[in-house]
């Protein structure tokens, strides 16, 4: 990758316009043409660097109000098998591990759920707790959201170096 990629990412950021030739637009505001633009992305996809393209939606406005963190307790040598099928669900949009504390926090894996309302999140927490054998975990529903932005942020925040 080189600094016009980077520059390129950081203009994508905030999302393409909704216009009928976007990446003509995104062109001109960084001074590429839009065969430049297109190439580029089409190699930082075929490198991986980019996953894919997709509209973000404003869940809240289609009435997915139910959102929580999952933490769960499971055995290392389950670790894995469990994370995956955490990981295959509809409703779980993250999954990872994490480090436990000893003595003060045990959970090991956590999932985020998403859905119409606790009792179908709750449901489906419970579900993969029988088919995982998963028995201990804590289900924390978000209450109020104070920030939600793309996963990695390109351009600087902040005023710091």
């Amino acid at each position: 990758m080189d600094p016009r990629d980077l520059e390129l990412l950081a203009e994508l950021e905030d999302g393409l316009p909704f216009v009928s030739e976007p990446f003509s637009v995104i062109g001109d505001r960084i001074g590429m043409s839009e065969r430049e633009v297109m190439g580029r992305l089409i190699r930082l996809c075929d490198e991986g660097i980019i996953r894919r393209f997709r509209a973000r939606i404003n869940q809240r406005q289609l009435g997915i109000v139910a959102n929580a963190l999952v933490a769960w307790k499971c055995r290392e040598d389950l670790r894995d098998e469990a994370g995956a099928r955490l990981a295959s669900c509809p409703g779980v949009t993250h999954c990872y591990e994490r480090t436990p504390v000893p003595g003060r926090w045990e959970y090991t894996l956590y999932s985020v759920h998403h859905g119409y309302s606790r009792e179908e999140v709750s449901g489906e927490v419970m579900k993969i707790a029988q088919e995982t054998g998963l028995s201990e975990f804590c289900i924390m529903f978000s209450t109020e959201e104070y920030k939600r932005v793309p996963n990695v942020r390109m351009k600087p925040v902040g005023g710091g170096a």
